[in-house]
């Protein structure tokens, strides 16, 4: 099932959009403190987000550019507020595509249906991975946590995508060295050690100290609620 954040100031189009949506057995959310969103966002970690332009605080396009530090997920701009100027400055803010209000629900899912068609059953894969406030960006090969991010080598990117997606379980090094290097030979167990602390060094600068844990003599696991 699909998840879609809906970021809509007006609570009457919020709620019917999500009414509707849901009909066609979509899981949605919409957005309720418009000074978080982006917490709304990590924490859903929606598939699709339809953002309004005019919100509270900051707009639509401060938000889209935000999500676009984290995620490539799609963002459908839905406003009033059609003119040339803000259709261009929706797409240059990392929108995908832009309905103009009053819109027909219809055409709205149609829309999204093809969205999510193309983005995610011709790649096949889920974009995000994350445990509690960290988030590993699988198409940037990036974490963030908070405000911070840093890019990731090849190996740390796979080991700690692993580590993720067994998080709060423990993962032996014979099972992270089939992964890098599709052998659990003792040649490669330093050059794992060496990726391990590397990758340490990195998290522990963002302030994720103590985030891959030791669990001597059996391997490796991240904490399920993403930090000590």
């Amino acid at each position: 099932m699909y998840k879609i954040l809906i970021v809509e100031d007006d609570n009457v189009i919020g709620n019917g959009v999500k009414k509707y949506l849901e009909s066609w057995e979509y899981q949605c959310k919409c957005v309720e403190d418009f000074h978080n969103i982006m917490g709304e966002f990590v924490e859903f970690s929606p598939d699709l987000v339809l953002m309004d332009i005019g919100l509270p605080s900051f707009d639509g396009y401060y938000w889209c550019k935000e999500i676009r530090k984290v995620s490539h997920v799609p963002v459908i701009f839905l406003s009033s507020m059609a003119d040339n100027m803000n259709i261009v400055m929706a797409m240059n803010m990392g929108g995908d595509d832009f309905i103009s209000k009053p819109f027909d629900v219809q055409v709205l899912t149609a829309k999204v249906e093809a969205m999510l068609r193309r983005t995610y059953e011709l790649h096949g894969t889920d974009m995000l991975i994350k445990t509690g406030d960290v988030v590993l960006d699988q198409n940037k090969a990036s974490v963030h946590f908070g405000d911070k991010a840093v890019e990731l080598t090849k190996n740390e990117y796979r080991i700690l995508q692993i580590l993720m997606e067994r998080a709060g379980r423990i993962v032996s090094r014979e099972d992270i060295m089939e992964a890098l290097w599709n052998t659990d030979a003792y040649v490669d167990d330093n050059a794992l050690t060496v990726s391990i602390a590397r990758l340490r060094k990195k998290l522990e600068g963002m302030g994720l100290k103590d985030y891959i844990v030791t669990k001597r003599g059996i391997g490796y696991q991240v904490n399920a609620n993403g930090r000590e």
